[in-house]
């Protein structure tokens, strides 16, 4: 199992002049070897592979003085990054989605440098983080580092600059959780309602900060493009949005850490999340963040051996939990109450769609222990 770990970094002026040299040297050599890839294949129909640019690269480290001021496995990792990015561009035209070709990356689009091997041209030494060509980087260690590192990176965000390291757990054997079974519902009106019937609101981040932000884009807009001004304000625009992005990120995981705690087996729904984005409620549906919520869910659950199980959405909302019918009309966004004309049953909406998400992860639960100890 892999984790990653971040922490702060807090380099010297020298050392963040370094680390920029650096951001920007490895961005350059990913547009260059994006540029090669479309042209050789626009002018030659030749397809040009990482193996024939990273031969390319131990040449022009040579005469390149910037790409010799940078650590050869990390310039490695960039282009490993490109051809990632090409080979998710040939899987989604052969399955027939919205391809996206992979694109240039302007100065602000590109925040990262990967060493894909620790050690090499990195090295934690106490509180402070060894880059080649960059130097000791003091680093705050808030919380221990678990398990092996393998890989290592740096990256700049609005508030600073910061490491992340991959590590290696082995393999995760935790104890079977004794909790029983609950059934969430993900909704907008409510975040997610169990089972059991609580109810978590919806933080809205975003919707609580949406006229600050406005006001910091009104900023930007008014500013002279290429002013130190300008770059001022967009800073402070990004910070705002940063916060924003780590409030719901902190929200997600303690929901998930209380919900893996208290239940053995969490089921939900399997939600359509693009498709919602497209609709009217794209703005809430960006702003509570299912699916990043989502995979912390399945990440925690993993450590704490709880089961996570996914389940159709098809008519979890609609249908009765009490006698499964399906109403004759069926129930619209406003209608928050359920009442089953062929039992009588009344609930909550999110709650009766709890019940029947947990009713169906039960079945499944059940279909997998049956095939388990057949085998």
């Amino acid at each position: 199992m892999r984790k990653a770990f971040k922490y702060k970094l807090y380099p010297t002026r020298q050392q963040e002049a370094a680390m920029l040299t650096m951001l920007e040297t490895h961005r350059r050599l990913y547009n260059r070897a994006l540029a090669e890839r479309k042209d050789a294949w626009e002018q030659e129909r030749r397809s040009v592979s990482y193996v024939d640019q990273s031969a390319q690269l131990k040449i022009e480290r040579t005469t390149n003085p910037y790409l010799a001021l940078t650590n050869f496995s990390s310039c490695q990792a960039t282009l490993r990054r490109l051809d990632k990015a090409f080979q998710a561009f040939f899987r989604r035209v052969k399955a027939g989605e919205t391809a996206g070709y992979p694109r240039f990356k302007g100065r602000n689009r590109f925040a990262t440098v990967d060493f894909p091997g620790y050690r090499n041209g990195c090295k934690l030494d106490g509180d402070r983080m060894y880059f080649q060509h960059v130097g000791r980087v003091r680093i705050k260690l808030h919380r221990p580092i678990e398990g092996t590192i393998k890989t290592v990176s740096f990256t700049r965000q609005a508030d600073g600059w910061h490491v992340v390291f991959s590590c290696d757990l082995g393999d995760v054997h935790a104890a079977p959780h004794p909790g029983p079974l609950a059934g969430l519902d993900l909704g907008l009106k409510a975040f997610l309602v169990t089972s059991d019937g609580e109810s978590i609101k919806p933080p809205k981040f975003y919707r609580k900060a949406e006229k600050a932000l406005r006001r910091a884009q009104r900023r930007v807009s008014r500013r002279q493009k290429g002013s130190k001004r300008r770059a001022k304000a967009v800073q402070i625009l990004a910070k705002a949005h940063l916060h924003i992005t780590n409030q719901r990120r902190d929200f997600h995981h303690k929901t998930a850490r209380k919900l893996v705690t208290q239940y053995g087996a969490i089921a939900h729904e399997e939600l359509n999340i693009k498709g919602i984005a497209r609709t009217r409620l794209a703005k809430s549906t960006y702003d509570v963040g299912w699916g990043q919520f989502l995979n912390i869910l399945h990440s925690k659950a993993e450590e704490a051996g709880c089961v996570v199980i996914p389940v159709p959405a098809k008519n979890t909302t609609q249908a009765c939990s009490a006698c499964e019918a399906l109403p004759e009309t069926p129930k619209t966004l406003k209608d928050r109450v359920h009442r089953c004309t062929n039992c009588g049953y009344e609930a909550d909406r999110d709650l009766n769609a709890a019940l029947n998400i947990k009713r169906l992860g039960s079945s499944r639960q059940a279909l997998t222990s049956s095939v388990d100890a057949v085998v």
